[in-house]
């Protein structure tokens, strides 16, 4: 809707986990770097943190883009399966299209598939998104999973990301021997107040815009102090500020259009007519700025 009204070719502040749009902070710079370290030399099992929103699918799909082409990948996102199902969904990513029906011979399969692809010099790795879902007994049963390995190296690389909650679920007695085969742990930051501009500049230009100074000092001061660093919540207040800024046919978003957006995102006040009705409307009660 707003794009051609602001010069842009695609919307800069999608929600969508979309690598190109990755903003490398030093944090998300180093995590990355890490992860591409530990997959490629073969470290085993991994583990990537961060809070709710802070783009570590993002970095997942960032990391998939900078693995070589004779690196296998099963990424899995419906981290409520239970083992059995999580193993069916990993053959079946990783092109195992006849599974065996029991769980033992499947994993010969996936133990076959793995020797295969070590002889032919090529690496394998599993990521397991939203790892924090996973109950203590399948994440023993993955773990067991890192015992496919020769004398040299290990054939399956394993990435776990989750919230913090993962972190202290790998603390669970019963997990122990799965905390020692840890080998590297990262944790995706927060955007500091002095990130979050060059992060909104960033998208902008990769969604095409000439002007990378769209919102104002004062609207991106506010999205920082509102944020509090959040990636996510700066793709929803910048996505909305410039759709409220089109409507009222702001060249610039200003910290009015952003404190709009604050109250969208927190009471849902705006209708579908006032994004129909292109200027005029008012919230019933004016927002009252946190500061």
């Amino acid at each position: 809707m707003y794009l051609n009204f602001y010069g842009l070719n695609e919307k800069p502040f999608n929600s969508t986990p979309d690598p190109r749009f990755l903003y490398l902070s030093p944090g998300h710079r180093e995590a990355l770097a890490q992860l591409q370290y530990g997959t490629q030399e073969r470290k085993g099992f991994m583990v990537l943190t961060g809070k709710v929103g802070a783009g570590k699918t993002t970095v997942l799909q960032a990391l998939r883009r900078r693995l070589a082409g004779d690196t296998a990948v099963s990424y899995v996102f419906h981290s409520t399966l239970p083992f059995d199902g999580l193993l069916e969904y990993v053959l079946e990513d990783l092109g195992i299209t006849e599974p065996e029906r029991s769980q033992a011979r499947r994993l010969i399969a996936l133990n076959n598939f793995l020797i295969e692809r070590e002889r032919a010099g090529q690496n394998t790795v599993l990521i397991i998104d939203e790892a924090q879902n996973l109950d203590a007994a399948t994440l023993e049963q993955i773990r067991l999973l890192s015992n496919f390995e020769t004398a040299s190296s290990k054939l399956l690389q394993i990435l776990l990301a989750g919230q913090p909650e993962l972190k202290a679920k790998l603390d669970l007695p019963e997990l122990r021997q799965l905390k020692q085969r840890v080998v590297l742990r990262c944790q995706i930051p927060l955007l500091t107040p002095q990130e979050v501009p060059q992060y909104i500049r960033y998208r902008l230009l990769v969604a095409g815009a000439h002007d990378m100074n769209l919102f104002d000092e004062v609207a991106v001061d506010r999205i920082a102090e509102y944020s509090g660093g959040i990636p996510r919540v700066i793709n929803i207040l910048g996505d909305h500020g410039l759709l409220f800024g089109y409507v009222d046919h702001k060249r610039r978003i200003d910290r009015q259009a952003v404190n709009q957006a604050i109250e969208y995102l927190e009471e849902g006040m705006t209708s579908q007519r006032r994004v129909l009705s292109f200027g005029g409307w008012r919230p019933r009660r004016q927002f009252k700025s946190r500061g």
